[in-house]
């Protein structure tokens, strides 16, 4: 990199998953929409073919009059050279086709096991993460052989496992994962907000708060505009609409699968004092089976979706023929920011200001006070010229706390699982999932269930596991 007193030249910006056909679209306009940021982004895919398509988008987005940015993306051939100098790496990949997220997230359905996103917790999530360690593992070997000091940006789910397994493989790496989902949670209270306080406007950035939890599993205990407390605007909130929910306008829930009405964050509110702080889809996960995900219609009673692996099939098609048009230049690329933190936390890492943002990382300095220290966190964190330092978030309340263990200790059953191959540890972890456990306690069928699941990914699983 070359500094100036304003600008930060000569990235080298690697990017793992580059074919990628979301992700790497908004990395692409975000990039495109700062002027004080300029470089090369490399791309590295399996699919390479995708990867050249995704540069000759990203080419032709930098040669727009429009783009303050300068970067220039370019296709590498193996992870080598890919890495070897890089400042910056980020990974955003698909851990193997939507074939194999079909059997994690539906197949668990045969023991009345409902999942909504079927990537971060319960069972998909978990057989997800045992396909996606051994990737990290090569990755973070890599990133140690060829770009030790690079900053590492994951947004891979599961989440927690990815960030865990490049610690856990390369001790010394400059790692953190970037989530979203806080994020809209800032923009529901600031129109719960504007509406309470008879306000035109609210940005979601000046909604402060504290942030504690793990990935997906996050919450508020403090939550603030200017002088104006939001936990009593909230409660106040809930008390009067707690039937309907909160509708965004821009994203009503009937709309999409990804969308909900925020009722199962407003329950948990109701029941434990705490703003939760993630979409309902992801909420719901970590909470018992015979609540918010006892059955579809439970679910719909809730207002938010089930996403399936059939929906998320016609989206893929529907980007890949987006990508046809970006390419034959019937379309061009949308330059609007995409809400996402990566690239300002980039600035701020190359010494271009300071922010504050959350972070998903070890709880090494105990930013979580009364969470293991072996557990990867979110919580809030300082970024500035190649530092990030986690804010002490304080203690979660013990009723919190307990929800949130059996989910990291299967954190460290499915590290240990990956590494050694190990189906009791995943039979244990599925045990005592409270998804699995509110819908089936007999350990027979729980075990027939992990060996179909682990058969069905066992394409992506190393040598060990056929045994």
């Amino acid at each position: 990199m070359k500094w100036s007193e304003n600008y930060v030249t000569d990235i080298q910006m690697a990017y793992i998953g580059g074919g990628s056909k979301l992700w790497a679209w908004k990395l692409m306009a975000d990039l495109a929409l700062e002027p004080s940021l300029s470089g090369t982004v490399r791309l590295y895919d399996i699919d390479s073919a995708a990867a050249e398509e995704n540069m000759i988008i990203g080419n032709q987005l930098r040669d727009r009059e429009e783009c303050v940015g300068n970067w220039d993306y370019e296709v590498t051939d193996s992870l080598k050279e890919t890495l070897s100098g890089a400042d910056f790496v980020l990974i955003s990949i698909l851990p193997g086709t939507l074939e194999e997220m079909s059997s994690d997230v539906h197949l668990p359905e045969r023991l009345g096991i409902y999942q909504s996103v079927g990537d971060t917790a319960g069972p998909g999530g978990m057989i997800r993460g045992l396909r996606t360690l051994p990737m990290y593992v090569e990755i973070a070997e890599a990133i140690k052989a060829y770009c030790p000091k690079a900053w590492v940006i994951n947004y891979t789910n599961p989440m927690t496992l990815c960030v865990k397994s490049l610690y856990d493989t390369f001790p010394e790496i400059k790692a953190f994962g970037c989530c979203h989902e806080v994020f809209g949670t800032q923009k529901v209270l600031a129109g719960i907000a504007k509406e309470a306080l008879h306000l035109e406007k609210i940005d979601r950035r000046d909604i402060h708060v504290n942030v504690l939890g793990i990935n997906h599993f996050t919450w508020f205990d403090e939550a603030s505009y200017k002088n104006a407390d939001l936990f009593p605007i909230y409660k106040a909130y809930i008390e009067k609409n707690f039937e309907e929910g909160y509708d965004d306008p821009e994203r009503p829930w009937e709309k999409s699968t990804f969308n909900c009405r925020h009722r199962v964050k407003m329950d948990l509110f109701n029941k434990y004092g705490y703003i939760a702080a993630a979409g309902d889809r992801h909420l719901s996960e970590f909470m018992p089976g015979d609540t918010y995900l006892k059955d579809p219609e439970t679910v719909k009673a809730w207002k938010f979706g089930l996403t399936t692996v059939d929906f998320r099939k016609k989206q893929y098609a529907d980007r890949l023929s987006r990508r046809a048009r970006l390419l034959a230049g019937k379309e061009k690329m949308e330059l609007l920011p995409s809400g996402e933190e990566g690239v300002l936390l980039i600035k701020a890492l190359a010494g271009l200001g300071r922010v504050v943002s959350n972070v998903n990382i070890p709880n090494t300095n105990g930013q979580i006070a009364n969470l293991p220290r072996t557990a990867v966190v979110e919580t809030n964190a300082v970024f500035s010229r190649d530092h990030i330092r986690p804010v002490q978030a304080g203690s979660v309340s013990e009723e919190i706390k307990a929800l949130m263990m059996p989910h990291i200790e299967n954190h460290e059953r499915i590290l240990e699982a990956s590494k050694s191959c190990s189906m009791e540890l995943v039979v244990q972890a599925f045990m005592t999932d409270p998804l699995v456990q509110a819908k089936c306690t007999e350990e027979s069928k729980i075990r027939e269930l992990v060996k179909d699941m682990i058969q069905n990914t066992a394409d992506y699983l190393p040598e060990g596991w056929k045994k």
